[in-house]
């Protein structure tokens, strides 16, 4: 069973004596190219998990833990996240990083009727009762940073990403939208995501296209530890940020300091969140984390959303044991979480964010970042208000987006990423 009782001993405080033990999952990478970005992940949601625990945000429940390694892999996210549902007897898992990992873990929560809390940026074109989006959706991010860049940057792009869904679908929507605003493409490459897969030659190509089309900035939707080999030749060609900026999708804090800070001070990045904002609970989230993990202790974006996500959760799982609410066999179970998640909003570090009860994702604040020497970004750019989560584009029909992915899918023999 998912749920234990634990007996304490008879000087404990009398509500401390018989509390139900929940499990939860945190699933990702612990190994291979993308274990530098989702690391941090595991201990950010861990640190919330603890926070519940200690703060009684879920009364008369202790929450605990399993952490499974992802190990860079669709394949491996699927099967680590049957397991912890079937033979840990999780309640929900919280985690994934690459879109091609949460489609993976997708089939497998709608399955079993489970929940994933997925906490990073993504291309959108998807809405799963299944899954709480707590990342950006397209218009949070993607659309609103091109926008800023064709405003600041220019109007000519190089658009270079990682060989599978994301980079493919958000550079689909970016086209869209340079198109519709008379902007242009001067050029589009995809290298894979993890440097051993490299070919001869293959990215020094990409950097003489650059070169040689001569943008006015880089769209860079590269994820993993080939970013920093990315910069390290843009650099060695000469190509600096103030001669053409990239603009990032998936570098944040801790990237930076995996690929050093010294080859991308100058540069952009879009996220909700960056450990530079000026707030009481972002300042309360920093000094807990640093406790946790030493004074060098840097916070991300999807970091402070995996910690949201743990906290939106906890709020609801506490009203819907609260409500004792009927027709359910539990109060933790997916269908019971649902109907009190859609009411739930948290003042978090990134500021305020709600959930929409329809679509499952939040209402976030944009922001554009400048890498500063420091390692951190400076904010030179955020919307006034918490956006309204859009999953699907507006520049093509739901019926289009959905055709697109699919023949993507298709196109790469039923895998999310493309064959190498």
């Amino acid at each position: 069973m998912a749920v234990t009782l634990i007996v304490l001993a008879s000087g404990c405080d009398q509500a401390e004596r018989n509390r139900e033990v929940i499990k939860v999952g945190i699933l990702h990478s612990q190994s291979g190219p993308l274990a530098a970005s989702e690391t941090p992940v595991i201990n950010a949601t861990i640190m919330a998990i603890d926070e519940v625990n200690q703060r009684h945000l879920i009364p008369g429940v202790k929450v605990e833990y399993v952490v499974a390694d992802g190990r860079s892999d669709p394949a491996t996210f699927a099967r680590e996240a049957a397991r912890l549902i079937t033979e840990d007897d999780v309640v929900a898992v919280f985690g994934c990083w690459t879109s091609a990992s949460r489609k993976a873990v997708k089939s497998v929560v709608e399955q079993y009727d489970s929940l994933l809390f997925y906490p990073v940026q993504y291309e959108g074109i998807e809405s799963s009762p299944n899954i709480i989006y707590l990342g950006a959706a397209p218009n949070q991010q993607i659309i609103p940073a091109v926008h800023w860049a064709m405003e600041n940057l220019g109007h000519r792009f190089f658009l270079v990403g990682s060989d599978y869904i994301f980079p493919h679908t958000a550079n689909a929507i970016i086209k869209d939208q340079l198109k519709a605003f008379d902007a242009e493409v001067a050029g589009e490459a995809y290298l894979p995501l993890s440097g051993q897969q490299l070919k001869e030659g293959e990215l020094d190509a990409v950097i003489e296209q650059i070169k040689e089309t001569k943008p006015d900035a880089i769209i860079n939707t590269l994820n993993g530890s080939l970013n920093t080999l990315f910069f390290r030749k843009l650099r060695e060609a000469g190509i600096t940020a103030e001669d053409i900026p990239t603009l990032s999708f998936s570098i944040g804090e801790n990237e930076l300091r995996e690929a050093g800070v010294r080859d991308m001070v100058g540069d952009y990045a879009a996220w909700n969140y960056f450990q530079s904002i000026d707030s009481p609970a972002n300042r309360a989230f920093l000094e807990n984390l640093r406790r946790y993990y030493g004074e060098d202790a840097i916070a991300s974006d999807p970091m402070e959303a995996a910690y949201d996500g743990v906290m939106l959760w906890a709020k609801a799982l506490a009203e819907a044991r609260e409500a004792e609410i009927q027709n359910y066999d539990h109060f933790y179970d997916a269908d019971a979480v649902r109907q009190f998640l859609g009411a739930q909003s948290l003042q978090g570090p990134e500021g305020m964010v709600f959930v929409h009860p329809q679509n499952q994702h939040l209402f976030k604040t944009v922001r554009i970042g400048q890498v500063e020497p420091d390692g951190n970004f400076s904010i030179v750019w955020q919307s006034d208000v918490p956006v309204r989560p859009e999953p699907y584009p507006v520049f093509r029909g739901k019926e289009e987006w959905e055709a697109y992915i699919n023949n993507l899918n298709r196109q790469w023999g039923g895998s999310w990423t493309a064959p190498r």
